[in-house]
């Protein structure tokens, strides 16, 4: 233990030999004091050298643990933002594809229009004159076998040649004629 140091100072009623002894006695007293203050000191150092090694271990435990619980939230937290970014995407995705249906048809019907007006057969017109071509050209074909004469060859090339320049002239659809089966 530490002891409380003793006052060293000379008294006139102290006799010399006795105030040596004093300051020997001070002075070993410190030196003890020191002595034990550095024992203590290493005795300190040693128990955090081992305590510490143990004291660190389970700190990177707990920091582990704490790590796999933070990741785990965070993961929870973006796939719920995910999905809900998701979910806003395929709505707005949603939104605009029927937008974009609704100006594709306007723009088709407005085309359309615009092109009766200039006297431009649709593809509708253009199939039904195909099919009526492909007719005259069956009936032209079964009246040359047939040896019909050349004036019913000429009436069908004639009537043919109407119906298709019809449609081009009015801008109007019309009904195509039937070839006179002979």
């Amino acid at each position: 233990m530490i002891k409380k140091a003793q006052r060293n100072t000379p008294t006139k009623s102290r006799p010399a030999a006795k105030r040596g002894l004093l300051d020997g006695q001070l002075a070993q007293s410190v030196r003890d004091s020191a002595q034990q203050i550095w024992l203590a000191g290493m005795g300190a150092f040693g128990k955090a050298q081992e305590e510490g090694g143990r004291f660190f271990e389970t700190l990177v435990k707990e920091g582990l643990n704490l790590q796999r619980r933070t990741q785990g939230l965070a993961e929870d937290k973006l796939g719920e933002v995910t999905g809900r970014m998701s979910a806003m995407a395929g709505s707005v995705t949603a939104k605009a594809g029927q937008n974009w249906d609704k100006l594709e048809t306007i723009f088709e019907q407005r085309t359309a229009r615009a092109m009766g007006k200039l006297g431009v057969p649709s593809a509708k017109d253009v199939e039904v004159l195909t099919q009526r071509v492909e007719e005259l050209a069956a009936a032209v074909a079964r009246l040359a076998k047939s040896g019909g004469a050349k004036t019913g060859a000429r009436a069908a090339a004639k009537s043919a040649t109407k119906a298709a320049a019809a449609p081009s002239k009015a801008g109007t659809k019309r009904a195509p004629r039937k070839a006179a089966a002979a």
